[in-house]
């Protein structure tokens, strides 16, 4: 089926659950822009990845789907059916989401061909699972479906008043400081890397760069950030807490970032700010930060790597036992990779 420009005026991307995943979705609005420049382009998802996508700018409106409320996705059907699109993508393609495409009553519908949904796209992206990287299997997606490919990147926007945010933080520091981000947040607690480990990356940091740490923390994330400006002392800030979007602005001020597996990196990442990942149960081939700025590291040789384990079973090792001269030397790699020089 082939999609002309003519009749494309409207689109709807769907993407729903994780804010990382959701941000790696963003590698396709460029691409559709270039090929239907004058489209609308509309977004729903969850409440949490709302606000970051209500900043871009080729982003007409975001709709926000509840899953709490039992009547949401009728009452999202019949919304999106009097918004009368033309295509509708499902980037999820999960049986809610293939529902409200096939109600949607748009002409073209593209999903990935899973089974038990198929039904409702008449396009399909990759079929294939867990080969691709997630920011990849986007692109691959829209290639699919006849839209060609003409950009790589994410496209992310921190908003004015978390620029501004950073901007208060920074002066009010010493002026002679230059940072690295340490980020020892996450959604699952076997993918956030120890405080003690961070501790002592954040440190080996100070001693070969002459960088101080800011340890960014939002909700949650107190204690560990806490328990790592103590073990380092002087040579670390504590962030004042942050939104999600205020981290983004922080991280923007330094040199570089270290972070788990979580949102946050990938937020980070997105910015351009060069991210070392920090992997243990997850694969950074598949979950790692996407595009060439960026560097993962892991504990390859351990027996229960990438377990994708919520809760780990035994002792943190792909964490604890992580040696910091392999960190350092991918930090190394980072730097010389974007051209810093410090």
């Amino acid at each position: 089926m082939l999609l002309r420009k003519s009749q494309i005026k409207k689109i709807l991307l769907i993407k729903f659950r994780g804010i990382g995943d959701v941000i790696l979705s963003t590698v396709v609005l460029k691409n559709i822009k270039s090929q239907y420049p004058e489209a609308v382009i509309d977004f729903l998802t969850e409440k949490p990845s709302a606000q970051l996508l209500k900043e871009i700018p080729l982003i007409n409106e975001v709709l926000v789907y509840n899953f709490s409320n039992r009547f949401e996705i009728a009452s999202k059907i019949l919304e999106i059916r009097r918004r009368k699109y033309d295509l509708v993508i499902d980037l999820y393609s999960n049986p809610k989401s293939a529902q409200i495409t096939f109600g949607s009553g748009a002409k073209f519908r593209a999903g990935f061909p899973y089974r038990g949904r198929r039904y409702a796209y008449n396009l399909y992206g990759p079929a294939e699972r867990g080969k691709h990287h997630a920011g990849e299997l986007h692109l691959l997606f829209l290639e699919k479906i006849g839209i060609e490919v003409k950009h790589r990147d994410q496209y992310l926007v921190v908003s004015k008043e978390a620029t501004e945010k950073a901007a208060r933080f920074f002066d009010s520091q010493s002026v002679n400081l230059k940072y690295c981000a340490l980020v020892p947040g996450g959604g699952w607690e076997s993918k956030r890397c120890d405080p003690v480990k961070f501790a002592e990356i954040g440190t080996k940091i100070y001693e070969k760069y002459r960088l101080t740490s800011l340890i960014l923390w939002g909700k949650g994330d107190f204690d560990e950030a806490e328990e790592i400006k103590n073990m380092m002392g002087d040579i670390a800030v504590l962030s004042p807490e942050t939104s999600f979007m205020e981290m983004g602005g922080m991280a923007t001020g330094c040199v570089f970032a270290v972070a788990n597996d979580s949102g946050p990196m990938h937020f980070i990442s997105a910015l351009s700010v060069p991210t070392l990942a920090l992997h243990g149960p997850t694969d950074p081939a598949l979950q790692g930060p996407y595009g060439k700025k960026h560097q993962t590291v892991r504990l390859d040789e351990l027996d229960c790597i990438c377990c994708n384990l919520l809760k780990c079973n035994r002792k943190h090792e792909c964490f604890l036992d992580l040696p910091v001269e392999r960190v350092m030397s991918k930090i190394d790699l980072l730097l010389t990779q974007n051209g810093i020089n410090i």
